[in-house]
């Protein structure tokens, strides 16, 4: 990837850089089969149920050009697409009864920190000089989806290391909701998007991930995550599968 020269003034944390064009535009051919747990079940009727959305850091950091993680290649590889998709047909389904747009920042010099999470941070950002305008477009939910919010959404940041179940109000507010079905997107999807599928499971939920509404750091360590989340903690499926069902 090459840079893209820009002397004035600018709104993100980063030069905008060009991405590699070889990027593969889909995830969705590394989704394995569902384990044989989950060909026991019947999806439709799972889908039916009550159901909530989860977006997890779908951010202009990641699909935005100047976002501190827009290097990931993301904005190319076609996990937005994916959940716009997603999401229209869970707008669709009279059932859905939480949409959760859940943030993730990589500044997190005023977040409560141990040893652990201070260098780990610092390696994150501590380079970077960024402004707090520059910070606050970094965070900001990205455009495609901030076009599909509607009143009555939830929106926050997740305060631990990988999950939004620890020191926010999510379960609570599924709780209240009385609901049975987490849908996943997001990235990282073997940090944060594993991560909420696991907690999702030790809450009593059923959580589902979208696989080609999700994207790790590099295409090539997909394949392990999806084997290992599908193998033991959710049923990673498409978003074609998931309109489908829905349907």
């Amino acid at each position: 990837m090459t840079a893209v020269s820009d002397t004035a003034a600018r709104t993100t944390p980063l030069e905008p850089v060009v991405l590699d064009a070889d990027l593969p535009a889909s995830n969705v051919a590394s989704i394995p089969p569902l384990a044989p747990q989950w060909q026991q079940l019947d999806f439709r009727e799972i889908l039916s149920r009550p159901a909530a959305f989860l977006s997890i850091s779908q951010s202009n950091s990641l699909y935005k050009p100047g976002g501190v993680q827009y290097a990931e290649g993301h904005a190319l590889r076609g996990s937005l697409e994916a959940t716009v998709k997603s999401v229209q047909a869970a707008r669709k389904a009279p059932n859905f009864r939480s949409f959760n747009w859940i943030g993730y920042t990589v500044f997190r010099d005023e977040y409560p920190q141990t040893d652990f999470d201070r260098v780990q941070y610092a390696g994150w950002t501590g380079h970077l000089d960024a402004t707090p305008e520059q910070i606050a477009w970094d965070n900001e939910l990205v455009g495609e989806l901030r076009e599909l919010v509607e009143p009555g959404d939830n929106e926050f940041y997740e305060k631990a290391l990988q999950t939004a179940f620890v020191g926010t109000d999510l379960p609570g507010a599924l709780a209240r909701q009385k609901v049975e079905v987490v849908v996943i997107t997001g990235i990282h999807l073997d940090w944060c998007v594993e991560g909420n599928a696991r907690a999702a499971r030790d809450h009593g939920l059923l959580p589902i991930v979208i696989g080609d509404a999700t994207g790790a750091v590099r295409p090539d360590q997909e394949p392990a995550a999806f084997e290992r989340i599908n193998n033991f903690f959710a049923p990673v499926i498409s978003s074609a599968q998931f309109v489908e069902w829905l349907s």
